[in-house]
């Protein structure tokens, strides 16, 4: 599968393939505003992916059939986009911390997010 030229529509695709795990992402803006003398950051934070949320996991019968939301981010980028340093490193803490998360440039690379976890 080719990488997208947009962002946009790769973000929709990412998102309406999501919905179908039962889980949600939602589109994480980073960056600072200067209103009047003060200047108003938002987002998780620098290197933090572009969308973040959950992945609705359902646990193994020994665990009483529970289901619970694990950590996602994904990290969306075009044809001619690279990650930085610091999304490279916000990818590698939330899977040191259990979480589902990486750097997709199609919908072929969004499902390889998934194909190892709890195996």
């Amino acid at each position: 599968m080719d990488r997208y030229k947009s962002a946009k529509n790769l973000e929709k695709t990412i998102k309406l393939a999501h919905v179908k795990t039962g889980g949600r992402l939602l589109r994480n803006n980073v960056g600072a505003t200067k209103i009047g003398n003060r200047f108003i950051e938002y987002g998780l934070g620098k290197g933090s992916s572009d969308l973040i949320g959950w992945t609705t996991i359902e646990i193994t019968p020994e665990m009483v059939g529970q289901k619970i939301a694990v950590f996602t981010a994904v990290e969306l980028k075009t044809e001619k986009d690279r990650a930085s340093k610091e999304q490279i490193n916000f990818i590698e803490q939330v899977h040191k911390a259990g979480g589902l998360a990486g750097i997709v440039y199609n919908e072929e690379e969004y499902k390889k997010i998934f194909e190892n976890f709890c195996k």
